[in-house]
C-alpha cells in the first residue's frame, strides 16, 4: 500500500482544522453580510466543530467498512460542494446548517487519512509521518486566521471557495483502501477495547489540561496586562508555530526513544509551564511560557498519536476517530473546568490545569510497548 506519497494526507490534514477555524477571523465581514449579531455568528465555530467531533466515535469505522477511498473521496466532494454554498449562503440560518454539515463531512475525512497515512509510511517512520501530521494540523490552527484574514479583505466568500477548490483536488487523491487483516470487515466493537479506553482518557485530559487552556491564557492576557484582540491572537499563536517547528523532530524522537517515554517527557514539561503561567510577570513571559507549553504539546501529541494509530491494527481508523472524538471533548469541557477557579483566583486556574495534566500520566504509562 505504500508508494502514493504522503504530501496530499498533509495538505488533507491542514484542511480541516482551517476549516474549523477560518470563521474566527472572518466574525466582522460575515456579521455585516448576514445583518446578524456577534453571538449568532460566533456560533459557526462550534455549529462546525460539535459534529464533527460526535460523528468521529463511529466515522472512522464506518470508513474502514465502506472503503478509505470511497468515503474519502466522497467527503472532499460533498465538503466542496458546502464549500461553495457557504460561501452564497443567503443569511445566517443556512450558514450555521451548512457550517455543520461540513464538520459532518471533515469527520468522514480526517481520521481516514491518519489511518491511511500510518499504513503509507514504513513502521520505524511512522513516528515522523504522525508528528508531521499534528504539526501540519497545529499549522493549519494557527495559520487560519492570518489566511482567513488575507482572503477576507478581499472577499469573505474567497475563504470558502479557495477550501471548495482544495477539497475538488484532493478527491483525486484519496487513500488507497485497508486491507483485511483477517478477513472480516472492521466493525465498532472492535475499538472498545482496554487501550483505546486509556487512550480516549488521556486525550481528554491532555487537551483539558493543556490546549484547551489557550482561552485562559487570552483571559489572562486581556484581564492583567491589557492586551488587544489582535495581540492576543498573535500571544496565543506561539502556540501553533512551537508544534510546527518541532513537530517532526518530535515524530523522530517518538521513533527513536518509543511513544510512552516521549509523551511522558512532554506532559511533566507541559505540566509544570501550565502551573507557572498565571504568576508571569508580564506579556512578553505570558507569550515565551504559551510557546514553551506549545513545545511540550507536540511531544505529548506525537506520542499519543502514534500509540492511537497501532491501537486497533484492524480498525486503525476506527480506533483513530473515537480517540480523536474524546479529544475534542476535553477542549469543549476545559472552560467549564477552570473558569470558576480562574475567577477565584487566577493563579489557581492555571495551578489546578498544571496538576490535571499529571493525570494523563496514570493512562500513557499502562501502554508502554517493546522498542
Amino acid at each position: 500500500m505504500r508508494g502514493r506519497g504522503t504530501v496530499p494526507f498533509y495538505i488533507g490534514g491542514f484542511l480541516g482544522p482551517f476549516g474549523g477555524g477560518v470563521v474566527a477571523v472572518l466574525v466582522p465581514q460575515l456579521r455585516a453580510a448576514f445583518d446578524a449579531t456577534t453571538a449568532g455568528v460566533a456560533l459557526s465555530i462550534p455549529a462546525y466543530l460539535v459534529p464533527f467531533a460526535l460523528l468521529q466515535l463511529v466515522s472512522g469505522t464506518l470508513g474502514e467498512r465502506l472503503g478509505r477511498r470511497r468515503v474519502v473521496r466522497t467527503g472532499y466532494i460533498v465538503y466542496a460542494l458546502l464549500s461553495v454554498a457557504a460561501a452564497f449562503a443567503p443569511n445566517l440560518g443556512v450558514f450555521l446548517v451548512l457550517r455543520a454539515l461540513q464538520g459532518s463531512a471533515n469527520a468522514f475525512v480526517t481520521p481516514l487519512l491518519l489511518a491511511g497515512l500510518a499504513d503509507e509510511v514504513p513502521p520505524n517512520q511512522l513516528g515522523r509521518a504522525v508528528g508531521t501530521f499534528a504539526a501540519v494540523q497545529t499549522a493549519a490552527v494557527a495559520l487560519s486566521p492570518l489566511g482567513g484574514g488575507a482572503l477576507g479583505a478581499i472577499d469573505w466568500r474567497l475563504a470558502f471557495l479557495a477550501q471548495a477548490v482544495v477539497a475538488a483536488v484532493l478527491a483525486l487523491l484519496p487513500p488507497v483502501d485497508a486491507a483485511a487483516r483477517d478477513g472480516a470487515p472492521p466493525r465498532l466493537r472492535t475499538v472498545f477495547t482496554r487501550r483505546v479506553g486509556l487512550l480516549s482518557a488521556a486525550s481528554f485530559v491532555a487537551y483539558a489540561s493543556v490546549t484547551g487552556v489557550g482561552f485562559l491564557v487570552a483571559v489572562l492576557a486581556a484581564d492583567e496586562f491589557g492586551l488587544d484582540s489582535v495581540t492576543r491572537g498573535v500571544l496565543l499563536a506561539g502556540f501553533g508555530v512551537a508544534g510546527i517547528l518541532l513537530g517532526r523532530p518530535a515524530g523522530d524522537a517518538v521513533d527513536r526513544y518509543g511513544r510512552v517515554p516521549v509523551a511522558i517527557v512532554g506532559l511533566v514539561f507541559c505540566a509544570a509551564l501550565v502551573a507557572v503561567l498565571g504568576i508571569a510577570p508580564s506579556p512578553a513571559a505570558l507569550g515565551a511560557l504559551w510557546f514553551l507549553t506549545g513545545l511540550g504539546s507536540t511531544l505529548v501529541w506525537a506520542g499519543i498519536n502514534t500509540l492511537a494509530v497501532e491501537a486497533v491494527p484492524n480498525n486503525r481508523a476506527g480506533g483513530t476517530s473515537v480517540i480523536s472524538a474524546f479529544r475534542f471533548a476535553g477542549n469543549a469541557a476545559a472552560p467549564l473546568m477552570w473558569l470558576p477557579l480562574y475567577h477565584a483566583d487566577h493563579r489557581v486556574g492555571f495551578l489546578g490545569a498544571g496538576l490535571f495534566a499529571l493525570v494523563t500520566a496514570l493512562f500513557i504509562l499502562p501502554l508502554r510497548v517493546p522498542r
